[in-house]
């Protein structure tokens, strides 16, 4: 099989196949790690820009394109962090098992963050939890910070919350 090329970042709607395919792939990751699926509600209009986007990376194996990574934002202004109220919220940041170890997470994150920034966020918010080690390794590598638990799951003891200012004036849509 070919060396995968760089990754494609492409919005889609939240029904999406692809998206889809990653949701139930990363909802099957956390019934492993904490026992259960994410039940967060979320409607897919909130990924609908401008208040959201959600986006899929794909690969390209040879001829074959395949979809690997996932990861969205939402506006969400009811979390104050770094002095703004006009904060994103990363969801379903998730990066296929056969891809992972390529830096493909970050890259996406990267993508998030400046989608988010173009759209008038001024920081980036997330949840995520004591069973994703290496999730949390990578926001705090990425320049997140700790803050208060938000959130459905704000009263679990393994939730964990971080942020990140945004730089919002280098930014182009």
């Amino acid at each position: 099989m070919a060396e995968p090329a760089a990754l494609e970042i492409v919005r889609v709607g939240y029904g999406h196949p692809d998206a889809m395919r990653l949701i139930e792939e990363v909802q099957a990751e956390y019934v492993a790690r904490y026992g259960g699926p994410d039940v967060t509600p979320l409607d897919p209009l909130m990924f609908e820009p401008p208040s959201g986007s959600f986006f899929v990376g794909y690969l390209d194996f040879g001829r074959e394109r395949r979809p690997v990574a996932s990861g969205a934002w939402r506006a969400h202004d009811d979390v104050e962090t770094f002095g703004t109220r006009r904060t994103a919220e990363i969801k379903r940041m998730y990066v296929a098992t056969e891809a992972r170890g390529r830096g493909l997470a970050r890259t996406m994150l990267a993508h998030l963050e400046r989608s988010a920034a173009a759209s008038g966020a001024e920081a980036m918010i997330l949840e995520t939890g004591t069973a994703q080690p290496e999730a949390m390794a990578l926001y705090e590598s990425s320049g997140y910070t700790r803050i208060p638990s938000f959130g459905y799951y704000k009263d679990e003891p393994l939730n964990r919350c971080y942020a990140k200012p945004l730089e919002t004036t280098s930014v182009s849509p």
